[in-house]
Order: C-alpha cells, then structure tokens, then sequence
C-alpha cells in the first residue's frame, strides 16, 4: 500500500471508530478522526491518539460538529490543506452514534416525537451520504476508495427505547446499497457491518443495556460479547484489495450471536 492513503473516521474517539483507527494505523494508514468531545475529557483521549501515532503514521485530529452541514465545506477545507500534496482519502469510516433513546409509549417517560427521529436520522444515517458526497465532490477520495459503516441487530429486531435508531439503522443499510451503487462510476465500495452487542460508550448510553448484553451472552456461542477490535479487523478485511468486489451489502461480525 503506498503511504499517500488515509483513513477518515467519523466519530473515532471511542468505540468501534477508535479500534478502527489503530487498526489501520497499525497497517500503514495514515489517520484523520473528526471527534465531537468536551474539554475535561480530552486527557484520556490524547492517550489513545498518542496510541496511534505510535505506529509512525500521521494523525490529524479535528474536534468538530461533522454533523452541522454550515460548517462542512470549512472543514473539508482544512482537510485539503492540511493533506499532503498527492495524497487522497482511501477509507471512510462512518461510526457516529448520537441517537434518542426514548420509548414510544410510557405512562412516566418522555416518548419519542418527530424532532427525536430526524435528529437520529441525520446523525446515524443522513451524514453517511453528506460527507461521501462532499469528499467526492472535493476530489479527496482516492481510486477504489471503501466507505464503511455499522449498523446494528435493531434493524430486524425491536427493542425497548431503540425505535428512533433502528429507523436510522434500516435508512443506513439503505443509503448504503444506494452509494455503492450510483458512486460506483468512481470506484468506490460501501457496505455496513453488523456488529453483535459490543461493550462501548453507546451501548451503556441505552436503558436496561445489562439486560440487553446478558441476553447477548446468553445467545453467542462463542460464550462472549463482541469487542471494538473483532469489529476493527473486519473493517480491514473490507479495505483490502482482496475485497473490491464486496459492495452494498451487509455483513454480520458478532461472533454468530444473531443466529439464536
């Protein structure tokens, strides 16, 4: 692999972004992560980002609304004159996660109204095509370029609290299918991954998540959730020469936990 590519994460922080991250660094990728995170927790993240450039690869870390579409083209801007002469975006990583998690129904709770589901929907879903778009409008992507993102179990499956993000989820799959194929001219791959309960951020964000990661316990017959780094190593496989025949589909890594 030439050392011009990079990798964009968005959201890569934490979670299944930042396991990806060091993943591709560890393989000679060199990293951008745009991070949405306050102050008083920067410390413990400048470690992990100190993890990443560990592997002699260059980091650009942008602590950013990639969700505000008035603010995109500055960013991308910045990008572009920060990117060395020649080099050019390989891999797109899409790990955004801020979703309402709310019921629908509930006699003490607030339930969900309209507003919960288009914020979920142009966060975790919305966003995946404005920024393939903006990078391929700005010529940032490089030739046989992968745009990957993760989905979850909730797009079959109800859950308590999880309607407003399996909406995204479905919508995510959907305008996954949809790129990968109307960019394909470009040479871009997308496709989703799947991933089983994973112990993250996220996951401890959503009401009775200890139910919801015992009964994935109970489930996986491999007798353990899945981790951030299960979930990293798929994502490399995706960007690997070997392939660039895989696009617009989906693709389970969850250790067989959604075959019960």
């Amino acid at each position: 692999m030439k050392n011009t590519y990079w990798a964009l994460i968005l959201g890569g922080s934490s979670g299944l972004g930042l396991a990806t991250a060091m993943k591709l660094a560890s393989h000679g990728y060199h990293i951008i992560i745009m991070h949405r995170d306050r102050r008083a927790v920067m410390d413990e993240i400048e470690k992990d980002f100190d993890e990443i450039r560990s592997y002699g690869n260059e980091l650009i870390a942008m602590n950013v609304d990639v969700l505000n579409a008035d603010k995109r083209a500055g960013i991308i801007s910045d990008m572009q004159q920060q990117l060395p002469e020649g080099h050019q975006i390989k891999v797109m990583i899409h790990s955004v996660a801020k979703g309402t998690l709310k019921p629908m129904y509930s006699e003490n709770r607030p339930t969900l109204v309209d507003t919960d589901f288009r914020i979920t929907f142009d966060a975790m879903a919305l966003s995946l095509y404005d920024w393939t778009k903006a990078l391929a409008m700005a010529g940032l992507f490089a030739d046989d370029a992968r745009i990957i993102s993760f989905t979850s179990e909730g797009n079959t499956k109800a859950l308590p609290n999880y309607s407003a993000v399996s909406v995204a989820k479905v919508a995510l799959e959907a305008l996954t299918r949809s790129i990968a194929l109307e960019f394909a001219p470009m040479g871009i791959k997308a496709n989703c991954i799947q991933a089983g309960i994973t112990m993250t951020k996220s996951l401890s964000m959503i009401p009775g998540y200890e139910r919801i990661k015992e009964n994935a316990l109970k489930r996986n017959p491999q007798n353990r959730l899945t981790m951030p780094e299960d979930v990293a190593n798929a994502v490399y496989l995706l960007t690997m020469d070997e392939a660039k025949w895989i696009t617009g589909t989906v693709i389970k890594v969850d250790g067989g936990e959604s075959l019960m």
